[in-house]
């Protein structure tokens, strides 16, 4: 890659990050900026963006729970979406046709179907982007946002394998069926590869050689596949671990994906009069979006944290527009106004998921009269029963605490964790501990947390969720002791400046630890 390429997106990404914004909106700004300078495309700016989506979609596998694809607000919600989205923007095409543009007029029904199911769909890659700056990838609202958007990739992925005129092999059956029966080889040599790069080199192999080489081999979408095996792994334990370790490696590859966008070409007057249309639509969109959840009995506030995250239009949007374009089913400048239209729907969307919860507070007076009364299961209020001692964040740390504090608070502990997996598991190990979103406002706010607790300890791994778990404990004037955990002196402070009572350096307290362990045993 072109050193130009790295410099001017790093300053671009750096003055959007300094005015508060996603970075990912600089690296657009740059490939736009880029092309202004005469720069283009290249083979390897393509594949590193190939294999940004690919590692993308492959993590989102290792995250995800195949259960979570069969609820009725993730596959109902985007199967409805996306047909009703259709028909909206192609009846928004149609109107921009008669207000005599010169793109538009070029337009039949067909193609405005076609580029309406574009536009239908929403950005994986930054409703990933802002779920992981938020650490809100686990929460129910994540889950389910992410449920829909692994959904409408599945339906883009299944249009793009039938627009190729590739039939699939016979073959691709048969793969579909041997890879369950592989998984427990995988498993084996996950756990035999240790957890350093051997690990990451082995899941490598699998997303890229099995997951891609393996589906393209057999005449389907290779993204499929890397999805697919991420999936496969998810169940796992050392699949957090590696969803961990691709973090940085993706977010690396991916800003050669939004370089990718604005090196397409430079828009004509007619692409950014459309383009700016399109924006104005984004609203009802995201107004399908709100209805169909609500209408699965998801609380205002889930509806509305999730809908913002999908407020947006999608990178596998443009690759259907682009595909389209080169089967000559549409004209290139149609995919120069859906690459403009995905840059200014994540300016738009990137204030309005940042302050997410400051519109939600606004909007809840008004509007909690008209929430249901039978709420979704997994939207319910938590109940602390007689518990003392509340400890959120079920890690490592969070169960030490639990079995420390046991035999001095006997039946009055609850534990908190985000994850139902590990939930279950503690359950069976007779730990007092239940299913809750700490990072969920509602939580705090429907939670008597100054009732009879005495002692909130916060032990998520993320030092973003404990600061805003603190926060809203401070806004519930809560009368007992605060702790957190922290992993860096400066995290201590700012806790400190919020309320917190006491914070444990995990990493100092752990030499400490140590030490006075084996002096105790050799006594």
């Amino acid at each position: 890659m072109d050193p130009i390429f790295i410099a001017i997106a790093f300053g671009c990404g750096l003055a959007v990050y300094l005015i508060k914004l996603p970075p990912l909106i600089g690296f657009l700004a740059a490939g736009f900026v880029l092309n202004a300078m005469g720069y283009a495309s290249n083979d390897t700016l393509e594949t590193l963006a190939n294999l940004g989506v690919t590692l993308l979609l492959f993590s989102i596998g290792l995250k995800l729970d195949i259960k979570t694809l069969l609820k009725k607000e993730v596959w109902g919600t985007a199967s409805g979406h996306v047909l009703l989205s259709t028909l909206l923007f192609t009846g928004v095409l149609l109107a921009v046709k008669t207000l005599g543009f010169s793109l538009a007029m070029e337009l039949e029904w067909r193609q405005a179907m076609l580029m309406g199911f574009a536009l239908s769909f929403s950005s994986t890659v930054f409703a990933v982007k802002v779920l992981e700056e938020r650490s809100d990838m686990n929460t129910f609202y994540g889950r389910i946002a992410i449920g829909v958007l692994v959904m409408q990739d599945l339906f883009a992925v299944a249009f793009l394998t039938a627009s190729a005129g590739k039939i699939p092999s016979p073959w691709a059956l048969s793969l579909l069926v041997l890879l369950p029966l592989l998984r427990p080889l995988f498993y084996r040599v996950l756990e035999r590869a240790g957890h350093g790069e051997l690990q990451t080199l082995f899941a490598v192999f699998l997303a890229l050689v099995v997951g891609v080489g393996g589906f393209e081999l057999v005449g389907l979408k290779g993204d499929l596949g890397a999805l697919i095996i991420g999936m496969m792994l998810a169940p796992h334990y050392s699949a957090s671990s590696l969803a961990k370790s691709f973090f940085n490696m993706k977010e690396l590859f991916l800003v050669a994906f939004f370089l990718n966008i604005g090196l397409n070409g430079m828009p004509t007057t007619d692409a950014l009069w459309i383009a700016a249309i399109l924006l104005l639509a984004l609203p009802a969109k995201s107004l399908l979006y709100y209805l169909l959840y609500a209408r699965c009995g998801l609380r205002m506030r889930t509806s509305l944290l999730a809908t913002f995250s999908l407020t947006n239009y999608s990178e596998f949007g443009l690759i259907v527009a682009a595909l389209a374009a080169k089967q000559g089913l549409l004209s290139n400048d149609w995919v120069i106004v859906a690459s403009i239209a995905l840059a200014i729907s994540f300016v738009a969307a990137a204030p309005l998921n940042s302050h997410n919860e400051n519109i939600y507070r606004r909007l809840l007076a008004r509007f909690r009269p008209k929430e249901k009364r039978r709420l979704h299961p997994d939207d319910m209020p938590i109940e602390l029963g007689d518990a003392r001692v509340l400890i959120v964040g079920m890690g490592r740390i969070g169960q030490g605490a639990y079995m420390e504090l046991e035999s001095r608070f006997d039946g009055k502990l609850l534990g908190i964790d985000s994850d139902e997996k590990k939930v279950e598991l503690l359950q069976k190990l007779n730990i007092n501990a239940i299913k809750g979103d700490a990072s969920d406002s509602d939580f705090w706010d429907k939670t008597n947390i100054n009732g009879q607790l005495d002692y909130i300890f916060l032990a998520m791994p993320n030092h973003a969720g404990n600061l805003y778990a603190l926060e809203q404990i401070h806004q519930a004037d809560f009368k007992g002791r605060v702790a957190a955990i922290i992993r860096y002196p400066e995290e201590g402070a700012q806790l400190r400046d919020m309320g917190a009572d006491e914070v444990f350096d995990i990493y100092e307290e752990a030499g400490s630890g140590f030490a006075r362990h084996v002096i105790e045993h050799a006594g």
